[in-house]
Formats: structure tokens, sequence, C-alpha cells
């Protein structure tokens, strides 16, 4: 069992930066590769970036290749979203996932959800 929890969201203005933390419970963090979802009001929950276990690779949607940084900290238990060069489209609930057996971009490979953390940017 893995439980995550999200934080770092808020109100920022356009272009503007923020960090999403997602902390996980556990010994085998290490053991699962990590993802982040994004659910906007209206609209289904789409996939934003994900990092294997050892950090080596990552995938990202397009529309934020450039401005979010996708990274973990396994000593720390800790994934982490870097945020910068914000849009208002970039408004949405984030979420953390965390897959013990793939790393994708369907949020079907992913096992355990986090509760989410709210990012608003305002124009």
């Amino acid at each position: 069992q893995v439980q995550l929890v999200e934080s770092g969201g808020g109100l920022v203005q356009a272009g503007g930066s923020l960090r999403l933390s997602c902390a996980a419970s556990g010994r085998t963090f290490s053991s699962y590769a990590m993802g982040w979802f994004r659910q906007a009001p209206g609209k289904e929950r789409e996939f934003v970036a994900a990092i294997s276990w050892s950090g080596g690779r990552t995938y990202s949607l397009d529309s934020v290749k450039g401005r979010f940084t996708i990274s973990r900290d396994n000593a720390k238990n800790t994934v982490y979203l870097q945020m910068n060069s914000l849009k208002p489209e970039d408004t949405a609930v984030y979420y953390c996932a965390a897959s013990a057996r793939v790393l994708g971009m369907s949020s079907n490979a992913y096992d355990y959800w986090g509760q989410g953390t709210r990012v608003t940017v305002s124009s």
C-alpha cells in the first residue's frame, strides 16, 4: 500500500511558477513509477508527466514540455512537479499517482492516487 499526499497548489498569475510535491508513505517508494495528472473543471483527467522508479526516464504532455519538470527524491519519498510559465489553461486539480507495474501515460496504469491539490492560474 502507498499513500500519497500532494501539496504546493495555489493561486498564481499567468507567467508565474509553482512547485507541487507529492509525499508517499511506505518503504518501497523507489520501486514505483510516479505520475502527475490533472483535471480541469468540466474536463476529463489528463496525463501531465511521469517518471521512472530511478528517475532516469521521464515523459510529459506536449503542451507542458519546456515548462513543467517532473523529478523525484527517493530518499525523501517525494515526487515533484516544477511548473514554470504557467498559463490559465493549466488551471486544474493536480493529482499524483503511483504505479507498481509500468511507467505509463494512461491513468489505468496507476494503482494509487492522492487527493489532489488545486492550481489556479489567473490571467
